[in-house]
């Protein structure tokens, strides 16, 4: 059985919405896309190529999947691109159809189908943005650990991944595993779901 581990970046105040790129995602008239972009660095860069050396699958919504599939494929000048393109990608949608456009691309139609691929696979089944999954999954009590990039910005406005009950938002138990700081002052915090 594979784990499924929730690797996202974050706001203090929660937002995870369009942190690479200003026209990432302006749902709502989000005007504050790219906001993560100035503190990356190689301390951030080896927890994502960390979290990606154990990964056997990536798992994403339907969004950021659209996203990643006109962004990623092909790339050159980035070292996750070939990564990216090579990892088998599952896709949780109701409203896509195959053949998906991005290759090694997988389309599962509901929760269930994850909670199957998980028992199916040995080895990590890493989830990238994809919020709304994330709170699905967390729902269905799926979610094994969280790798969160605690970005030092406040928005004010946009997407939170624990919003209230009413956005979705499910509780859990969960256990620090680990921290670490970058230069730039993220804070990669490492929690496992308690069984």
């Amino acid at each position: 059985m594979s784990r499924i581990v929730i690797f996202e970046s974050l706001t203090l105040d929660g937002v995870y919405q369009a942190p690479a790129a200003a026209d990432e995602d302006p749902r709502n008239g989000f005007t504050h896309g790219g906001w993560a972009v100035p503190y990356s660095d190689e301390v951030a860069g080896r927890a994502a190529a960390e979290s990606m050396g154990t990964t056997g699958a990536i798992l994403l919504g339907r969004r950021t999947y659209q996203h990643f599939a006109t962004v990623w494929p092909g790339r050159t000048d980035n070292p996750y691109s070939q990564v990216l393109d090579n990892t088998q990608k599952y896709v949780v949608s109701s409203t896509l159809t195959e053949p998906l456009e991005w290759r090694n691309s997988t389309l599962l139609s509901t929760v269930e189908d994850v909670a199957e691929l998980k028992a199916k696979l040995d080895k990590d089944i890493v989830v990238l943005g994809s919020g709304e999954l994330v709170r699905s999954l967390l729902r269905a009590g799926l979610v094994d650990e969280l790798i969160l990039l605690i970005h030092p910005i406040l928005l004010g406005s946009g997407r939170r991944l624990f919003a209230g009950e009413a956005d979705g938002a499910a509780g859990a138990d969960l256990t620090l595993a680990g921290t670490q700081t970058t230069g730039t002052g993220v804070v990669v915090a490492t929690y496992r779901a308690d069984a």
